[in-house]
């Protein structure tokens, strides 16, 4: 396996692909608005559905990247990232924003199938496809288990769930 195998290999099992930790789709199944935004206790704590959002910001900048193609995002900080895209109560809104992700990262599946071995290397703007594609995918592993910490302590993760 070269290294832009391993990184698609990687990239598959940050989304649907079970390996140690949940991927992404597993984490968001069934989950409803009012999961998605329920607040833990704690001033710095943020939703699903913000934690979504900000993963989805940073996703959709690698795939603009990949397509050579301008981001339109506008955040001006990190914290801006985590704005969802509706209201707290508005399941379309929520599961427009799940699709959404399903969609930027198959996209970006296809864009990291397309490429051969030595793309790893090559720069995206400045630092390597390889790097910050592995960048991503640690950050999605990072946000995951924050939104299955949340969804524990919402008591909507199952107590048992079966993996590798």
């Amino acid at each position: 396996m070269n290294r832009m195998e391993l990184l698609v290999h990687e990239w598959e099992c940050t989304y649907d692909k079970e390996d140690w930790y949940p991927p992404l789709k597993h984490a968001l199944d069934g989950v409803t608005v009012a999961q998605a935004s329920w607040r833990p206790e704690g001033e710095a704590a943020n939703t699903i559905w913000e934690n979504l959002s900000h993963l989805l910001y940073f996703k959709e900048r690698l795939l603009h990247r990949l397509s050579g193609t301008d981001f339109p995002g506008t955040a001006e900080t990190n914290d801006d990232t985590f704005q969802p895209s509706g209201a707290p109560d508005d399941e379309a809104a929520w599961q427009a924003a799940v699709q959404r992700m399903e969609e930027v990262h198959r996209g970006i599946h296809e864009k990291l199938r397309s490429l051969s071995g030595d793309a790893f290397d090559q720069p995206l703007p400045t630092i390597s496809i390889g790097q910050s594609v592995m960048s991503i995918i640690l950050h999605d592993a990072f946000h995951t288990g924050q939104i299955v910490q949340i969804r524990k302590l919402q008591g909507s993760w199952p107590a048992r769930r079966s993996f590798l």
